[in-house]
């Protein structure tokens, strides 16, 4: 974990990750995910505290748009078939190597992207195949913290999260 010390860019996948992967289909065919409250508080702090946060998902939620963008999120890429695409624009936008880069997936569209980064993260209950090449299994499963884990981590590692002393960022 010592790596996090020097990221200071972050790419989610959503569903599996920031989401359980579950999904309930309404009557009307309506297809509703739910996100984990504390993943949200983490990383909205955390582009406050200056870090680049990206999403790329191969799913095509406005929902999911709209609720990330709530929490400042500006490089959101949905409907991602090829999740590479939408990662070389990202490093390209953000101008950093793909080796200064923490990617968090969860199943076999995210191995190209995991196997381009520096830091490569899943949660516990991700694909065996992105277990075994991961360099950090998060200890929680997909929508129970994964990014309040990850970011929490990164930033106090960065002495920019919440100081208990002084009660103050």
């Amino acid at each position: 974990m010592e790596q996090l010390a020097h990221i200071k860019h972050f790419i989610f996948d959503i569903d599996g990750v920031l989401t359980s992967g579950a999904v309930l289909v309404t009557e009307t065919g309506e297809q509703l995910r739910t996100v984990n409250i504390k993943d949200g508080y983490a990383l909205q702090h955390a582009i406050k505290q200056g870090f680049k946060i990206g999403i790329i998902s191969g799913g095509k939620s406005q929902g999911m748009v709209h609720r990330f963008s709530g929490l400042g999120i500006t490089d959101i890429y949905i409907g991602q078939s090829h999740k590479e695409e939408a990662f070389n624009a990202l490093t390209k936008k953000w101008a950093v190597e793909p080796n200064k880069i923490c990617y968090v997936g969860d199943d076999m569209p995210d191995l190209p992207v995991l196997h381009k980064v520096g830091f490569s993260c899943c949660p516990s209950d991700a694909a065996q195949d992105v277990l075994q090449i991961c360099t950090c299994i998060i200890p929680v499963n997909g929508g129970q913290g994964v990014a309040r884990y990850l970011l929490e981590t990164t930033m106090k590692l960065q002495d920019c999260w919440f100081n208990e002393q002084t009660n103050s960022w």
